[in-house]
């Protein structure tokens, strides 16, 4: 009897072609033991990613929607086609260097409380990027803002930035960037729809984050694992719409505040969306809508 993948390797891809390629090379390259599976959601890159995919990585099941569907939709397309009982959510803009899905996984199986894992994220040049953040408040993203983060880095202040995070230790890790996430498709059931996990309400930005907290109020909370790399190329597709996504992150932000800010706190939402906005305003040098699929 054939065994079906125990890992679905999801990869939502726009306008990435030449890093997809090298991501899936590298997993290709320094592939799991465990049966798996690789799914290409292509966002109508027409940049030649869907074609590339198919010339030289036929093993991968390549979906196109045909158009730009966002970032959380495009997941949970793959994640409605995977079989995994362990998904793997991962940007085309990474490469593997060695066994860390592997070691990844392996990990995820052993400590049965989580829900979630992620791992070291490195720069080109062998950095360690900061990668893991606490859950957003009002409080603590504006303290993040202004700097006082780093004046005040143990402190409610600092408990969204995570200045004082020890990327040298594995351990909890409230919510990780979404650039590598796994996670245990058990844990998933508990948060709705384990084929569409993420709220499509957030298509670029925050989606990960509102998962994960979703996931760690349900009592499936994420880790991170120092021991596991991956390199990361950080914003390869974002990067060429900035402007857009300053916008679409500002607003995410305050979609996150609307679903998540409970009781008395919801009365100071008007005047943290103005405050929220001008930033975005001052970010970006001007107006943008922000994502329109």
């Amino acid at each position: 009897m054939t065994l079906g993948p125990m890992l679905s390797i999801v990869i939502v891809n726009w306008k990435t072609c030449e890093p997809l390629r090298s991501c899936l090379a590298s997993i290709e390259q320094n592939p799991p033991h465990t049966p798996y599976e690789v799914i290409v959601v292509d966002n109508d890159s027409n940049d030649g990613s869907a074609e590339m995919v198919s010339s030289y990585f036929s093993w991968v099941k390549l979906i196109c929607p045909g158009s730009n569907i966002g970032y959380a939709c495009g997941n949970n397309l793959g994640i409605s086609n995977a079989s995994g009982q362990f998904v793997l959510t991962l940007n085309p803009d990474t490469v593997f260097e060695d066994a860390s899905i592997e070691s990844a996984l392996d990990s995820l199986r052993e400590n049965k409380s989580f829900g979630a894992l992620s791992i070291k994220l490195l720069s080109k040049n062998e950095e360690t990027q900061s990668s893991v953040r606490g859950f957003p408040t009002i409080v603590n993203v504006f303290a993040a803002w202004v700097k006082l983060d780093k004046l005040f880095p143990a402190s409610i202040l600092g408990s969204y930035s995570l200045p004082c995070f020890d990327y040298q230790s594995t351990g909890p890790a409230p919510q990780p960037m979404g650039t590598f996430l796994l996670f245990r498709r058990e844990a998933l059931e508990t948060v709705g729809d384990p084929g569409r996990p993420f709220d499509e309400r957030f298509p670029i930005f925050f989606n990960e984050v509102d998962l994960l907290y979703r996931m760690s109020k349900a009592g499936w909370p994420c880790m991170y694992l120092h021991s596991a790399h991956v390199v990361h190329l950080h914003g390869a597709s974002t990067r060429q719409v900035r402007k857009s996504m300053i916008w679409e992150s500002h607003k995410s932000l305050l979609r996150y505040f609307d679903k998540h800010v409970k009781g008395g706190l919801r009365l100071a939402l008007p005047f943290v969306s103005a405050v929220v906005l001008v930033h975005a305003l001052i970010k970006a040098r001007g107006y943008d809508p922000g994502f329109r699929p």
